[in-house]
């Protein structure tokens, strides 16, 4: 936000509604939607990532495997396969802009997880996996709904976007351990739907 003001009292001031409107400093104090803030994690590293990532859920409509008022980490086994995932939902979001004019860095970070996990790998054609949204999305999040009710971590499936690939969900932040820094990728869009990939 430095660029943003002239001095450390306006800096104060942004970071002041900053904190008013954040989904994730929200989520920490108080819960948000289906979210309660003793899930969320402090004191480990790269926290912040991990609850943005549970705080930060789309309002109007939800995800394959998370509701429109809590959010989930979302993450695969390769590096591929997450660029292929993320670059599908981004080209959706420009195609509903439309313009496809953009250059979007992304950094990896890499996480360990253990405990009970719902398998889908050997259903693949899954009602939750179809391609379509429509037709998964509310199958998934009754798998999701299912699944946090059980106590279970998350759930381990075949990537949708990316062939081979393995995807993996976890429905709790706490099941989100040992995050560091990866590498980072460039996703360029030029006026077309295709975009490129640059390891930076």
């Amino acid at each position: 936000m430095a660029s943003l003001v002239d001095n450390d009292d306006e800096m104060a001031l942004l970071a002041e509604i900053e904190g008013a409107t954040s989904g994730r400093l929200i989520s920490e104090e108080r819960g948000k939607g289906s979210l309660t803030a003793a899930e969320l994690v402090h004191g480990v590293p790269h926290a912040k990532f991990i609850n943005a990532s549970f705080a930060y859920a789309k309002p109007r409509e939800p995800n394959r495997f998370n509701p429109t008022d809590r959010g989930a980490w979302y993450a695969a086994l390769n590096a591929e396969t997450c660029v292929a995932e993320v670059g599908h939902h981004l080209t959706k979001a420009l195609a509903d802009a439309g313009d496809f004019n953009a250059v979007v860095d992304y950094g990896e970070m890499l996480s360990s997880m253990a405990g009970v996990f719902v398998d889908l790998r050997q259903l693949p054609h899954h009602a939750s996996l179809n391609p379509d949204p429509v037709m998964s999305y509310p199958v998934g999040n009754a798998v999701a709904a299912a699944t946090r009710a059980s106590g279970h971590n998350g759930i381990i499936y075949p990537s949708v976007r990316y062939e081979g690939g393995t995807c993996i969900v976890a429905l709790w932040p706490n099941v989100v351990q040992s995050v560091v820094q990866g590498a980072m990728y460039r996703l360029t869009w030029s006026g077309k739907p295709t975009f490129s990939v640059t390891a930076l």
